[in-house]
């Protein structure tokens, strides 16, 4: 997918960088500057600073550099699409797709989201207006939540009666269709009914607040069905995806790397209510390997478990956890009783309760061997090796080695029995190729692997002190790329950098022509880098281009010359190209 040059352009021009970053950096103005604590590295005196006008930050501390959708990226952890989104809609740019297939494809897309906005203004109403609704409020307000959670997180409530939902929604234009589509209706037999009636509704979030399903809660054991119901999957609601909460937990989990994970939906809100905004939860207890990347792409290391303490939550913590140890990321276990929950240590302890389960929660392994050894006589021999044996499955389906030789040494140690008898095996270092691996992963051409490396590099560091772009230009022209859409968008920088002498990811954007070439630089900046070692990076990609060209070069021409297809006049002006070849090995100038 891909925007036009004019509405990437209007974008560039109304961005604000210092609007965007003071909405998640406290900064404190000093003349034509702004100052703040870096949010890329703990610091105690403000060396985070940017300039009125300027549409680049700078950190002084750690060399943070970066425009607004760098900002994004960096600090939020969202794809190069997510950032230009988001600043577009921060900023009322509509970004107009290149393809006309796109555009209906998008126009499609939002439409359907109004029809979830304004469905859950209307829950919302009926909660606060209506007789039927508020019999759900008192529910609400018996459970602990007030009036100002409830319009925070948008908490509505589903009519008994079919025929004012659906009467309202089409007051409102709304075909049936329409609301078929995102799972608001179902047909029963040839009529129309609500997928939702006499439940209190809570809206599901993108990253954008646009509300994209619903999770529902009963509150009288006479309605119809399970105590929660879900959206059914639709074009905007991807169930083994979505995780509940993550639009108001997405800064802190992004920025500390750890989350907070819940089974209720109620639980997860009391929790950010509260102060602990890095909870999440996933859809009931079904939590998924595709729930677990996304969280990884937010770079969480640490996990903490906050299941219920009956058998259910705690085989959901079973489950949960190992799909996070595979990961390799840190699992801690929250202790509950056997009726306790996360909402009830808040209703009885406040937070405080729920910093102190924290602190308490223990290591994963420990949390499986106490589970396991209940299940098993450990008294006895055979009872023991039992479930010693099953412990060591289980850790062997870790996908680290260093993960599940570590595991089986403290395994060991837990169940007292000698390293002996659980280690040996796992010493033996095994290939490792991800599950997520195919064949097609290893046909990759090294070429365009080099050359966007370099792209990389230039794109996303430090211009200021050593201006890599100039350095890159000095050894390379756009020929020495044979890639041609790097060799495209290294011409493009060179001119960028020429007018601007600096690099601004909106500029370049709206610069590109056509899709191919901007989900090529969207492509390009989702690989990270670590930016301290870029002029060094830099210096490694630009020599190996050298000396891959110098090879090439050589060869063609010592082909040339053993081919026996030139004279004897042009075979001395290769042999000539040869030599002076031989000694023009690719170096940096002093």
């Amino acid at each position: 997918m891909g925007y036009t040059r004019q509405s990437l352009e209007e974008l560039r021009n109304k961005v604000d960088l210092i609007e965007v970053v003071s909405s998640h950096v406290k900064m404190t103005r000093s003349g034509a500057y702004y100052k703040g604590l870096c949010p890329f590295h703990n610091e105690k005196s403000p060396s985070f600073l940017l300039q009125k006008g300027d549409a680049h930050y700078h950190c002084f501390g750690c060399g943070a550099h970066g425009d607004a959708i760098a900002f994004l990226m960096n600090y939020l952890k969202m794809t190069f699409a997510e950032s230009v989104k988001t600043l577009a809609e921060k900023f009322g740019v509509k970004l107009e797709e290149t393809d006309f297939k796109d555009q209906q494809k998008q126009a499609a897309i939002s439409r359907l989201k109004s029809v979830m906005n304004d469905s859950a203004k209307l829950y919302n109403f009926y909660l606060l207006h209506t007789d039927e609704g508020h019999k759900a409020l008192q529910y609400l307000y018996q459970r602990g939540l007030d009036l100002n959670f409830i319009n925070t997180f948008q908490i509505g409530y589903a009519p008994a009666e079919d025929s004012i939902f659906l009467n309202t929604m089409r007051e409102k234009g709304y075909k049936l269709e329409e609301l078929q589509e995102v799972g608001l209706i179902r047909q029963v037999g040839a009529r129309a009914r609500p997928f939702f009636s006499s439940r209190i509704t809570i809206p599901m979030h993108d990253i954008f607040k646009n509300v994209i399903g619903f999770s529902c809660r009963k509150i009288e054991e006479s309605t119809f069905g399970p105590k929660y119901i879900n959206s059914p999957e639709t074009p905007l609601f991807k169930k083994s995806r979505v995780l509940f909460g993550l639009y108001f937990s997405r800064k802190r989990i992004a920025k500390e790397q750890k989350a907070l994970i819940v089974e209720g939906q109620i639980d997860a809100l009391r929790l950010i209510e509260e102060g602990f905004d890095f909870t999440i939860a996933g859809q009931g207890t079904a939590f998924s390997d595709g729930h677990v990347q996304e969280l990884l792409k937010l770079g969480v290391k640490h996990v903490y478990l906050a299941f219920d303490g009956d058998n259910a939550g705690q085989e959901a913590a079973l489950k949960v956890g190992q799909m996070f140890q595979k990961e390799a990321v840190e699992v801690s276990v929250l202790k509950f009783g056997e009726k306790e929950d996360p909402d009830t240590i808040l209703m009885e302890k406040g937070a405080p309760g729920m910093i102190q389960k924290i602190d308490a929660s223990e290591d994963y392994l420990s949390f499986l061997v106490s589970t396991m050894s209940k299940r098993g006589n450990i008294h006895t021999p055979a009872g023991k090796n039992e479930v010693v044996r099953s412990l060591v499955k289980t850790i062997h389906e870790w996908e680290h080695p260093l993960m599940v030789h570590e595991g089986l040494k403290r395994l060991a140690a837990l169940m007292q029995v000698p390293e002996s008898v659980v280690v040996p095996q796992s010493t033996q270092a095994k290939e490792y190729i991800p599950k997520t691996a195919s064949i097609s992963q290893f046909n990759v051409d090294p070429n365009r692997v080099l050359e966007t490396d370099l792209l990389r590099w230039i794109l996303l560091a430090d211009q200021t002190e050593f201006s890599l772009i100039e350095f890159v230009a000095e050894y390379l022209g756009e020929d020495d790329f044979v890639t041609p859409l790097c060799k495209d968008l290294y011409e493009i920088f060179l001119d960028h950098y020429e007018k601007e002498r600096n690099v601004n990811l909106i500029a370049i954007a709206s610069s590109l022509e056509d899709a191919e070439h901007q989900l090529f630089l969207a492509e390009i900046l989702q690989k990270k880098v670590n930016l301290e070692k870029a002029k060094e990076g830099v210096k490694e990609a630009v020599m190996k281009i050298l000396q891959r060209n110098w090879m090439q070069r050589t060869e063609e021409v010592k082909s040339k010359i053993q081919s026996g297809g030139y004279s004897q006049d042009e075979v001395m002006g290769l042999v000539k190209e040869f030599n002076q070849l031989k000694k023009a090995v690719p170096q940096f100038n002093d």
